[in-house]
């Protein structure tokens, strides 16, 4: 089996990490990942900025979506302490920034997999960073003038295990 399908079948999302730092070489090969993804018209509009876990800006986050979400006591944060946060961002006008997003951070879910790191998509911040406070975040998070947040993956080496989730092809693929 090919190393990408091998990392396709066994990546699931992480929810505990250790306290080790990616290094440079991992966090490098991470961005170079969702870079590299496809994009619509090769419109290469996908932005990524590098949080490091226990920033501030994190825990504002976090507080306001728990706020909008009605969360009082959360046993973790969005990003269950990983070490790393990648936020990206992309064109606001641009329809298909969404999807080239999607590809982008499954690119760097399947390179963390592929460097024995974990890794977990995240979308539960989006109302916090793109609502009334959207300017702001956008400002803090260095998003490029026009861009407003999509997606984030929160990467680190792992501190717990967990078995790939089961599918059904009966149930989920058609044949016409």
């Amino acid at each position: 089996m090919s190393d990408v399908l091998k990392a396709m079948e066994q990546r699931c999302s992480t929810r505990g990490y250790t306290a080790e730092e990616l290094t440079k070489e991992e966090l490098d090969a991470l961005i170079r990942a969702g870079l590299q993804a496809p994009t619509a018209t090769n419109r290469q509009e996908i932005h990524i900025t590098v949080v490091k876990g226990g920033n501030p800006i994190l825990a504002e986050i976090e507080e306001l979506k728990n706020k909008q979400r009605g969360i009082v006591d959360p046993q973790h944060n969005f990003y269950y302490e990983a070490p790393t946060v990648l936020l990206l961002s992309a064109e606001k006008a641009f329809a298909w920034s969404p999807v080239d997003a999607g590809i982008a951070v499954e690119n760097i879910a399947l390179a963390a997999e592929g460097l024995g790191l974990g890794s977990l998509i995240i979308g539960c911040i989006k109302d916090a960073l793109t609502g009334d406070r959207r300017e702001y975040f956008a400002k803090a998070l260095d998003f490029p003038e026009g861009y407003e947040f999509v997606i984030a993956i929160a990467a680190g080496h792992k501190a717990v295990e967990k078995e790939p989730h089961a599918y059904s092809a009966e149930k989920n693929v058609s044949f016409i």
